[in-house]
């Protein structure tokens, strides 16, 4: 069969340029393109980059579905249905809210792919397809597929050096699709030989984990910086706040070539982080966690979420103040968005507070719901506002890290992807993606 592997594109949000959308490949896709036997052609399109093209000759679409992109998705959809052609969605939008998504696509793939995307193959080559195919069961990390990095068009983004070494989260946050009832139950591992492997493919020393939660297993992180130290390389990967009670894993962390570490702070209001049960945070340990960081040379991307129920319209004020006072290199920050199938959806599903069911808009960048103590307005123009400031050139100067060897990738961030996003994307339409990044890259590890 000829298959056509899809990502719908993305609608930006206020602040996003094409450096967003093209940062990198959908490892979804990549994975999904490993899985398929040989016998069959793989194409991807990742609308984000380039037009579908719906008029070529295929048998099967599969297209990657996050809860923004589910509209646009049923259109594509219906488009290849139109042209008899068989469409099968998946991802964490489906495997959150599959009742929604079933009626809208020929088939659905919930959970994990690796065991069930050849049984939808034959399936289809058989034509006694599902409607569901579902696999929620425990899985040993060694059954993870590796994305298929040899396929990937470097010149159409400025990052493909992102390696997932896990699945899950041990924590379950109201407002994190770890909460649904249908996601992983457990946090799952791959084999430290896996992930090596990975690493090899990519041909480079610089290293984007994107695992929701790298030290979900301390003991494995252990293991695999072991391992990576002798490699050399600059990485960054995103943890949870309880780092601050493992120095000796931070320690590792400096001396294997971590470089930045992002952290979802979410609020710098306690009570705040305890409507949604984020157990692992502790607001009154944040600026010794952001201490214990910094003294080993390493940044901080800190994620705040704004619009919890204890928030008021001092918070972004207050946010500020601290993450200037704190030195935090990069902001990256949301308005609270209930995801269908989360814990917070149900919630206020409840307490009938969604005021707005069009889930383009579920992007963090825009109030579908009745804030508590704050007005939507207040809410969305401090969302703007907390942006705006955070990237000022006095907050920059402010924000600036007291190890001078860190200033070169600091003000490459705030100022050419963040204050001046879109001049670098006229360059990258010039000069390609892959050549800005690379300059970057080599800008921000090199000249130190």
């Amino acid at each position: 069969m000829k298959i056509k592997l899809i990502q719908p594109a993305m609608l930006p949000r206020p602040m996003d340029t094409k450096l967003k959308t093209r940062m990198a490949p959908s490892l979804a896709l990549l994975t999904i393109a490993n899985l398929t036997p040989k016998e069959h052609e793989v194409i991807i399109e990742n609308e984000n980059v380039e037009k579908i093209d719906f008029d070529e000759p295929i048998d099967l679409a599969a297209i990657t579905v996050t809860v923004d992109v589910m509209n646009r998705a049923v259109e594509i959809a219906e488009e290849f249905k139109r042209r008899g052609v068989t469409v099968i969605a998946g991802g964490i939008h489906i495997t959150a809210d599959p009742e929604e998504a079933v009626n809208s696509f020929d088939a659905i793939c919930v959970g994990m792919a690796e065991r069930v995307w050849t049984k939808i193959l034959k399936d289809k080559e058989k034509n006694s397809l599902k409607k569901i195919y579902c696999d929620m069961g425990n899985m040993d990390g060694k059954e993870i597929v590796s994305p298929n990095y040899y396929i990937i068009d470097n010149k159409k983004y400025l990052y493909t050096n992102v390696i997932s070494t896990s699945r899950g989260c041990p924590f379950k946050c109201d407002f994190c699709y770890n909460s649904c009832k249908d996601t992983l139950k457990t946090y799952i591992n791959r084999p430290i030989e896996d992930v090596i492997k990975d690493i090899a493919a990519l041909k480079t020393r610089h290293i984007m984990f994107i695992d929701d939660n790298f030290i979900g297993n301390p003991k494995w992180t252990r293991q695999l910086l072991k391992e990576i130290k002798p490699l050399k390389l600059k990485w960054n990967a995103a943890v949870t706040s309880n780092i601050v009670d493992m120095t000796e894993l931070l320690d590792e962390m400096k001396e294997s070539g971590c470089q930045s570490l992002f952290i979802g702070f979410e609020s710098i209001n306690s009570k705040s982080i305890d409507s949604v049960h984020k157990v692992q945070n502790s607001v009154k340990r944040y600026e010794k966690l952001v201490d214990e960081i910094h003294k080993r040379g390493i940044m901080i991307n800190a994620s705040f979420v704004f619009g919890l129920d204890e928030d008021d319209a001092s918070v972004f004020k207050n946010t500020l103040e601290w993450i200037v006072k704190n030195k935090i290199e990069t902001v990256t920050s949301h308005i609270l968005t209930p995801y269908p199938g989360t814990k917070l959806h149900s919630s206020l599903i409840e307490e009938n507070r969604i005021v707005d069911y069009n889930l383009s808009n579920y992007n963090t960048a825009i109030v579908v719901y009745k804030p508590k103590n704050i007005t939507a307005e207040e809410l969305y123009k401090g969302y703007l506002w907390i942006y705006k400031e955070a990237y000022t050139f006095k907050n920059i100067i402010k924000r600036l890290p007291k190890a001078k060897k860190q200033w070169i990738p600091f003000l490459a961030f705030n100022l050419f992807y963040r204050k001046f996003g879109k001049f670098t994307e006229l360059l990258c339409d010039i000069v390609s993606f892959e050549n800005i990044g690379r300059f970057f890259r080599w800008l921000s590890y090199s000249i130190r």
